[in-house]
This record gives structure tokens, C-alpha cells and sequence, in this order.
């Protein structure tokens, strides 16, 4: 790769904060609402024009499919973005699960108005490009928006990118799946013009369940999961391929479907997850959203021949970004493990707990037993870096863990026990690596969250 050498600059600082987080994602957002909950001064950047991450730019409506009875679930913020989208007539029950579907554009209203309830100041449009360090230790990051290279300082910062990207340009040490390996990259789209009846006819007759997810996925389960229904379509998707209106070398086109308007929209249809394509690397990200695109337009049309209500479906939205579910984690002061989950672990550092739901690598494990799993402080710690910390899917761990842990409600247990503990460390005068635990979790009890 070429170089060029650019002239020393002076950049001027946009704003000073205690505690900053850098994306506004369930992590993200959950970070920073804690913090300042916790009496911190607290700043939370977007590079896109909403907070909400993957439910609002990616649009994930489901956000707590896991839940079923018998579930052990989280407590905290991310039953709070639930709750508060409910209460704005922001979601309808969720058709596989006990919970409820979001609907992403009533949460960017929901989300502005819990980061303006806790005081929490706001920057969107506003993408971090690098990190500031001075002797391994993070002040802030430089910005790069309209108003042009700019400079925000603060005395903790909090990695909420999905990407580590501020932890890895600070020297963090991160592992990354190899690319053959990782997860499936979505781009989501909508339909209007649904025959709402006449597809859940179809549904019913069919009877679709997780056990189904193998024929496109090569999902394997713990046999539980087998029976329970699961809102998947794979039979519209294997016609088109054998009538050829989708190429038989194309098997990235099948998944599943969310909320059914009265009025004949399909709002969530996750239907393309394309493997092969690392999204740290901007020449794959283009593809995978212009590939994304064009098979979802496939994806309709055979929607429109073989699914009965689809007769006269068309192309309502694409989600505002790809759907990135694996790329960098750090490792962490504690690496989780897939033993860990699917051990019930238990640790004396826990920040919170997440049931045993596995989604990933071709592993479901559902939450029906009541099984579940401590989250450790030490895996929101990098080993290199002081001040930082690492809120969402990138937190430290394997493979399997990272089946768990990348789940919605599992990054707003680490974001609130992030914002938590950066605030803690702030008001205590100690760094984030050397914060008194104890103290995070007295906080962390204070705010609503179970830790055992």
C-alpha cells in the first residue's frame, strides 16, 4: 500500500466531556444513558443521523426473540428500550417469541428522547476517525464531520463501534475471524403491498420451525429448539432457484420475516445474509451493500411468484445500512468463552447476566430452560490501553461466546456496565482498568440491573 505524508496540523476541540462513547447503538446508546445516570458528564457520537444502531440503520426489529417461557432474561436498559418503544405505540408482539418487534422509526424518536432525558449531549453526523492517545492512554478521539476535523476530549472513552475501531487505531490487541468464517453480512429491505391474511394462511399451513433452519443455514440446535415455530421462509427461495428466476449458484437468499401491517407491509424481511465479506475493509463494505441489494430484489420477485399474499408485493426500503454481525473483538483483561455461556459461568466481577441463547456459527441455542450466563467486567477491559472500554459486540471472547454475545439485549448489558463503570471511575479518580468493582456493581444494582 502507498503512503503520503500529510503536514502538521492544529485541530482545533469541538467539545470536552468525562465520559465519551463512540456509537450509538444498543451499546452505545445503553452506555451513555448509564453514565449519566451515574452523575457523569457524558457525550454520545453517531457517524449516522439517529442513535439505535442496528434496531434503526440496520433495521433489527426483534430484539428479544430469544424469550420464551421459562427464560431467565437480562434486566436494565435493554428491557427499557422495549418498554419505552411499547409505550409509544413503537412495537407489536413479536410473532416467535414473548416479546415485542420494534418498529426501528418510532425508536430514533424513542432513542433521542432517553439520551435527552439523562442529559446526555448529543452528536450526530459526527463519524470518529481516530483515537487521541498520549502514553497508552486514551484522552478522546478526532472527528470528521460538516464542521470539519475536530478534536473531542475526555477523561474515559468507551469503543461502542461494533467494530473496535477506536480500540484497535489506540493499540489495542484484537483478534478478527478469519473472513471465510465470519458471520453472514444482511441487508434487510421492506414490502408494502402484503396480502396480510393470505400469508399467514400460508404460514400456518406450512408450519415453519427452527428445526427448518437447516436447509439454508446448516444450522445446528439443541434439539429443544426443533419443534418451536420460527418465522422462515425457505420453499419461495428453493422454487426460484429450481425454476432459475434465482441462480442456482446464489445461497444467500432465504430468513425470515417480522412485523405484518394491517395496511400490507412486511417491515423486517432478513432474507439475504451474504457470507464471504469483511466489513472493516471498505471495498468489501461497498459490495456487500450493492450485492445486498440486488439479491433482495431477487429475493421479491420470487417472494411475488411462489408466496402466497406477495402476489403484488413491491420494494418499500432498504435498511440504512448492512448488518455486520462479526468482525473485530479485543482481548480483554478476560477472554469469554463458549464454555463460559454454555456453562452457567459465574464470576465475582459479574456486571450482569444473559441467558443461554446461542446465534452463530451455526449454533441455536434458545433460552427455554432458564439457563443462563454472568457477563465479567474483564471482558469490556483491553490489556494495552488505559481509560478505554469496549462496549457491544466487540467485546473480548471466542467464537461461540461471541454467538451470545453479539445478540442486542446482551451489548446493552455490557453498554450500561461501561457507562456505569467509566463514570464510577471518573467520580472515584481511578483508571478503568483499576476500578473498584465492587463500586460498578453497587451502581449497576442501583440502576435496575441483576448481576447473579
Amino acid at each position: 500500500m502507498k503512503h503520503i505524508s500529510e503536514a502538521p496540523k492544529s485541530t482545533p476541540v469541538l467539545h470536552e466531556t468525562e465520559v465519551l462513547v463512540v456509537g450509538g447503538g444498543p451499546g452505545g446508546l445503553a452506555a451513555a444513558i448509564a453514565a449519566a445516570r451515574t452523575g457523569a458528564h457524558t457525550t454520545l457520537i453517531d457517524r449516522y443521523g439517529c442513535f439505535g444502531g442496528s434496531i434503526t440503520q440496520a433495521g433489527v426489529e426483534t430484539i428479544a426473540w430469544y424469550r420464551h417461557e421459562g427464560t431467565v432474561d437480562v434486566e436494565g436498559i435493554g428491557i427499557e428500550f422495549e418498554q419505552r418503544a411499547q409505550a409509544a405505540g413503537g412495537t407489536q408482539p413479536e410473532s416467535q417469541s414473548d416479546s415485542e418487534a420494534l418498529d426501528p422509526e418510532v425508536f430514533k424518536v424513542v432513542a433521542d428522547g432517553l439520551v435527552q432525558e439523562a442529559g446526555v449531549v448529543p452528536l450526530l453526523h459526527c463519524p470518529a476517525v481516530e483515537p487521541i492517545v498520549d502514553a497508552d492512554v486514551v484522552k478522546g478521539v478526532i472527528t470528521e464531520s460538516k464542521s470539519g476535523r475536530q478534536a473531542v476530549l475526555a477523561e474515559r472513552v468507551i469503543d461502542a463501534t461494533g467494530d473496535a475501531d477506536m480500540a484497535c487505531r489506540a493499540g489495542a490487541a484484537y483478534r478478527k475471524t478469519p473472513v471465510e468464517e465470519m458471520l453472514g453480512v444482511s441487508v434487510v429491505f421492506s414490502c408494502s403491498g402484503v396480502d396480510k391474511r393470505r400469508f399467514l394462511d400460508y404460514v400456518a399451513e406450512t408450519s415453519p420451525t427452527y428445526g427448518d433452519w437447516g436447509r439454508c443455514w446448516r444450522t445446528e440446535t439443541s434439539g429443544k429448539e426443533d419443534h418451536l415455530f420460527s418465522p422462515y421462509l425457505q420453499e419461495p427461495f428453493e422454487a426460484a432457484r429450481r425454476e432459475g428466476l434465482i441462480p442456482k449458484n446464489i445461497n444467500s437468499i432465504g430468513g425470515t420475516w417480522g412485523r405484518l401491517t394491517d395496511q400490507g407491509e412486511a417491515t423486517y424481511l432478513n432474507m439475504v445474509m451474504m457470507k464471504g465479506y469483511d466489513c472493516t475493509d471498505v471495498h468489501d463494505l461497498t459490495r456487500a451493500e450493492m450485492e445486498g441489494r440486488r439479491q433482495a430484489m431477487l429475493a421479491i420477485e420470487a417472494l411475488r411468484h411462489y408466496a402466497p399474499g406477495f402476489e403484488r408485493a413491491r420494494l418499500r426500503t432498504f435498511a440504512m445500512t448492512a448488518g455486520t454481525r462479526d468482525s473485530r473483538k479485543i482481548l480483554g483483561r478476560y477472554d469469554l468463552t463458549g464454555d463460559d455461556v454454555c456453562g452457567e459461568a459465574r464470576f465475582e466481577d459479574s456486571v450482569g447476566i444473559c441467558p443461554e441463547f446461542l446465534d452463530g456459527y451455526g449454533r441455536l441455542v434458545l433460552p427455554t430452560t432458564g439457563r443462563y450466563f454472568q457477563v465479567p467486567y474483564g471482558i469490556l477491559v483491553p490489556r494495552q490501553v488505559e481509560n478505554l472500554l469496549i462496549a457491544g459486540r466487540c467485546v473480548a471472547g471466542d467464537k461461540i461466546s461471541h454467538a451470545a454475545t453479539r445478540g442486542i439485549m446482551c451489548c446493552a448489558v455490557t453498554g450500561q456496565a461501561a457507562g456505569a463503570a467509566a463514570a464510577v471511575s471518573v467520580r472515584d479518580g481511578r483508571t478503568t482498568g483499576d476500578v473498584d468493582v465492587a463500586s460498578v456493581q453497587a451502581e449497576l444494582r442501583h440502576q435496575g440491573v441483576r448481576l447473579d
